[in-house]
C-alpha cells in the first residue's frame, strides 16, 4: 500500500519507516492478545462521535489481518450507533515500542469469507464466535460489546501517526490515498 511519510518530530530523528508499524500489528496477530513473556496483552481504543458532537471512547477486541483491522460491536452499543450516524473514528494501540494511532472509517462488512476468516483467527485467540447470518455469535464477548449477534467492521485508514517510545525513536505521520 503506497504511503505518504511526514516527519513530525521535533528532535530531528528521523522518520519512521511504515514498516515498523506494519510488522508490529502483524506480529500482534501471530502472538494473539495474550502473548505472555513474549509481549503484553493489547488495548485497542475506539473513539466514535456521538449525535451531539461529544467523544465517546471505549476499548474494542480489535485483530490486524492482512494490512486490515477488524473490530466487533454489537448493533445496540454507543459504539455502533455512533458509527452507523458517522463512520469517521480513530483507534489507538500501545505496541511494541510504538504508540499508534489510526485515523479513518469503519464500516461493516458482511462478506462471508471475510467472515469466516476473521472468526478463525478469534478462535485462535481465545474467543470462540461462529458464523451465522452475516455476524458472530458466541456464548460470551466482552460486556461492552452487547448482546449477540455481532458485527464485523472493517478499519479504512486514512492517517496513522506514530511515536515511538523505544529506540529507534521519532514521531511520523503516515497518509493514505484515497
Amino acid at each position: 500500500m503506497p504511503v505518504e511519510t511526514t516527519n513530525i518530530d521535533g528532535y530531528a530523528f528521523t522518520p519512521l519507516p511504515w514498516s515498523r508499524p506494519l510488522g508490529l500489528l502483524d506480529r500482534t496477530t501471530a502472538l494473539g492478545p495474550d502473548a505472555g513473556d513474549r509481549g503484553p496483552r493489547l488495548s485497542y481504543w475506539l473513539a466514535t462521535t456521538r449525535p451531539d458532537g461529544r467523544p465517546h471512547l471505549t476499548a474494542v477486541g480489535a485483530l490486524w489481518s492482512d494490512g486490515t483491522l477488524y473490530f466487533t460491536s454489537g448493533a445496540g452499543t454507543r459504539k455502533s450507533r455512533n458509527l452507523a450516524a458517522d463512520p469517521h473514528c480513530g483507534i489507538s494501540v500501545s505496541l511494541s515500542g510504538l504508540d499508534l494511532v489510526i485515523e479513518g472509517t469503519a464500516a461493516i462488512t458482511r462478506d462471508e469469507a471475510t467472515l469466516e476468516r476473521i472468526c478463525a483467527l478469534y478462535n485462535q485467540q481465545g474467543w470462540a464466535p461462529s458464523v451465522k447470518d452475516g455476524a458472530f455469535t458466541a456464548a460470551f464477548s466482552a460486556p461492552s460489546a452487547g448482546p449477540p449477534p455481532w458485527d464485523l467492521y472493517v478499519v479504512t485508514p486514512k492517517t496513522m501517526f506514530g511515536v515511538a517510545t523505544a529506540e529507534p525513536y521519532g514521531a511520523t505521520r503516515w497518509r493514505f490515498p484515497g
